[in-house]
């Protein structure tokens, strides 16, 4: 994608007054602020409506930013030199001395840090003074943005700025590993969890439904429609909006296919912009056809599992 330079000035320009400015990802638009800002941090909060127990994630350009305010070790720079920048999400302990806002991190010693991978976004984290914290560009607990006009359904005028990046080749929030003390995943997503398995080579626990919140997506009603959503249905009724994993020969009106083939990539992809079509076609329920759990699959039922929770 080319980088319009122009307009990553105007972001900058937005930010450095501590405003906050919809950002394009690989995996979803996120809603950005300065990290080191207890004001921006504070409207990131305010803007989406999110509860003050969820942590925002921060993200860096690469790991020499990321020095000055987090400590790492080997397993950290393995799983970076591997997959960064890209959809992995690392909890990492925060130095004393950090700047980064209390409000971000809920008052923990610890971070949510993410290198992400999109050209628009590395393209501003190169020529900006300070990390961006930027939880998903969406009201909580509903439907995330994959594309700049989701961003502007949800929030209007009341963002100074969204930098274009079509849409998000992803589609689904990264995967969280907390490597603080024996690694464990807090939340599934756009990174298979084997291939982390394979870098670390050990198995890794999945720890994402805690009884206390630690890191963002943990919450058990999250990306939601906004209306009732059942799983694994065998037949829909014609007032319900149908979402089906693969095309089919036999469609009805209210049908909705995730992927031409069945692919799970696509699917991913296509989620959450299946879901926002939906509700805006006024149907008052959704059922969900069988998607297969493997792969990225795993995220996309755990994310329609919390959907699920209306």
């Amino acid at each position: 994608m080319k980088i319009n330079l122009a307009n990553i000035k105007k972001a900058i320009k937005h930010l450095n007054k501590n405003e906050c400015v919809a950002i394009p990802t690989e995996t979803v638009y996120g809603l950005s602020g300065n990290a080191y800002s207890n004001k921006a941090c504070e409207k990131i909060f305010r803007l989406k409506k999110r509860p003050r127990d969820n942590p925002l994630i921060v993200h860096y350009y690469n790991n020499i930013q990321l020095r000055k305010d987090c400590n790492f070790d080997n397993r950290f720079l393995d799983l970076y030199k591997k997959f960064c920048p890209g959809p992995i999400t690392f909890i990492l302990n925060l130095h004393k001395n950090s700047k980064i806002s209390k409000i971000a991190t809920n008052k923990r010693n610890s971070l949510a840090i993410r290198f992400p991978k999109h050209p628009v976004t590395r393209a501003l984290l190169k020529k900006l003074k300070f990390p961006l914290a930027a939880p998903s560009a969406n009201l909580s607990s509903k439907v995330s943005a994959v594309r700049s006009i989701d961003v502007k359904e949800d929030f209007g005028n009341k963002i100074k700025y969204i930098l274009e990046g079509g849409k998000s080749k992803i589609g689904l929030e990264s995967t969280i590993i907390d490597l603080r003390k024996e690694p464990k995943i807090l939340r599934v997503g756009g990174l298979e969890i084997s291939n982390i398995e394979k870098v670390l080579n050990q198995k890794v626990k999945i720890k994402n439904n805690p009884l206390k919140i630690t890191a963002p997506g943990q919450y058990k009603l999250h990306y939601s429609p906004g209306i009732p959503l059942k799983m694994n249905v065998k037949k829909a009724k014609d007032n319900e909006a149908y979402i089906l994993f693969k095309r089919i020969k036999k469609a009805k009106p209210n049908y909705y296919f995730l992927s031409k083939k069945g692919s799970l990539k696509e699917a991913a992809k296509n989620l959450y912009t299946t879901l926002r079509k939906i509700k805006k076609s006024k149907f008052k329920s959704i059922v969900v056809g069988k998607i297969p759990n493997k792969g990225l699959g795993i995220t996309i039922n755990d994310r329609l599992l919390r959907a699920s929770k209306f």
